[in-house]
């Protein structure tokens, strides 16, 4: 599995610190939220109170580089998005047209839909295990405000609704408090410990293996088997019986 796609677990300990919002958000300088909700256009996959989740494009690359950029210092040593276009592109193709991949960008509704973080579904398999693994990460700027905590809220039921996914899987550093905290307050569970489980940063590092199932069971798809037409069977020959080939007697034996 590539670093960009599985490297993205984990968020930088402030990343969670709080729900309050911050004071520069609410300034007046900025529209009302009403005002900046009627303008969103119709392209939200779910919506909350105060973030919508989209589909990646290859045209926010300038503004998630920046905004990668300016979270550097958040995101060590847990998290290493792309922080160039080239890389973005790359990152984002391989979310827009993966076959076992998913991936939402968390918008500011209020902010007229700027980049807060995103959420990825990443390795999803399907048949009996109808599972995946979630790759997440706040900005600097919506760091601390409760809104990644929202994205994946809204991300759970689309993943176990439209995606039809029976379980999700989160990989966390055992150092990184905020991204074991957002976890637990989606109710996720503890189920392991996995030493050097991902290449991140130059090294194998340890992680702790959180998983979330759907509230209601899900039935995976059944699959019908393709008819297989058996090969036609030709008869060999039969051959004259050998003198020397008699039958064994019920006390003899061939050596």
């Amino acid at each position: 599995m590539s670093d960009d796609t599985m490297s993205d677990h984990a968020m930088s300990d402030h990343a969670m610190s709080g729900d309050t919002m911050s004071e520069d958000t609410m300034s007046g300088d900025t529209m009302s939220e009403e005002d900046a909700m009627s303008q969103e256009p119709d392209r939200y996959v779910t919506a909350g109170p105060r973030v919508g989740l989209r589909p990646y494009s290859l045209d926010d690359a300038e503004e998630f580089t920046t905004r990668v950029r300016e979270s550097r210092a958040l995101h060590r040593p847990w998290l290493f998005p792309p922080d160039r276009r080239e890389a973005y592109e790359s990152y984002a193709r391989a979310l827009i047209e993966g076959l076992d991949r998913v991936g939402f960008l968390v918008c500011e509704r209020a902010e007229g839909g700027r980049l807060a973080g995103f959420v990825n579904i990443n390795n999803i398999v399907r048949g009996a295990f109808l599972s995946g693994v979630l790759g997440y990460g706040a900005f600097a700027h919506a760091a601390g405000r409760g809104l990644l905590t929202e994205a994946l809220g809204l991300v759970l039921p689309y993943a176990f609704g439209p995606l039809g996914l029976h379980r999700l899987e989160a990989n966390i550093q055992p150092g990184n408090a905020a991204s074991r905290a957002l976890v637990r307050r989606a109710r996720f569970r503890l189920e392991g410990f996995s030493p050097a489980l991902l290449f991140i940063d130059g090294a194998w590092r340890d992680h702790e293996r959180w998983a979330i199932t759907a509230p209601a069971p899900v039935t995976p798809a059944p699959v019908t088997p393709a008819p297989v037409t058996p090969a036609p069977v030709t008869p060999a020959p039969a051959s004259p019986a050998s003198p020397s080939a008699a039958p064994l007697s019920s006390g003899a034996q061939r050596l």
